[in-house]
């Protein structure tokens, strides 16, 4: 079966709860961190997402709970139409969105999005940290105005597609998992206090 096209027809056939679960926060309004593909769909895109959330921004994750076959679960992020998202998204200022990018091999994140300032400070900070950036090849660009990370109230946001071997490594290892979601937190942090 391929991945649903919308959040209807997911929801007309998985059952929340037991297939699938939402978990929100809503904190800071300017900001929202999301793992759209969460759980078993993306494993660990929640876990960074919370992470980099902390106590002070507001969080989303769409995670996938069934024993196999997640992938179904995968609305594409221009798709993304799941109606507490868009109710976050659109209390958002800014939204950062955390995704699973399949390379097992090399460890990086490609940042993507259509918020050129906040994703400059994003690589700046993560490379600052150790951690290797990419420019994100096709697809994974984010750059579409009706991907999910574009549609807060500033129309463009931030896509985080981190590798499969980093999002391993983050979740076996808390200490390494704080040093990435800090540098990400500081981005956000100097964003916030040039731009008020």
């Amino acid at each position: 079966m391929t991945a649903y096209k919308n959040f209807k027809d997911l929801a007309g056939h998985e059952v929340e709860g037991q297939d699938y679960r939402i978990r929100i926060d809503l904190r800071d309004p300017r900001i929202l961190i999301m793992a759209p593909h969460g759980g078993r769909i993306e494993p660990s895109t929640e876990m960074i997402a919370e992470a980099i959330a902390g106590a002070d921004y507001s969080f989303y994750s769409f995670e996938g709970l069934k024993a196999n076959g997640n992938g179904v679960l995968h609305i594409e992020s221009h798709l993304f139409d799941e109606p507490r998202a868009l109710q976050a998204v659109g209390k958002a200022e800014v939204v950062i969105t955390l995704h699973g990018q399949i390379e097992q091999k090399d460890g990086f994140v490609m940042i993507g999005g259509l918020h050129d300032n906040l994703r400059l400070r994003i690589k700046q900070h993560l490379e600052g940290v150790g951690f290797e950036t990419r420019l994100p090849t096709e697809g994974l660009m984010g750059m579409d105005p009706q991907n999910i990370c574009n549609r807060g109230k500033s129309k463009q946001g931030v896509q985080l597609e981190v590798s499969r071997r980093t999002r391993d490594l983050l979740s076996i290892d808390k200490d390494y998992l704080e040093i990435f979601a800090n540098a990400v937190r500081k981005a956000i942090q100097i964003y916030l206090q040039r731009r008020d």
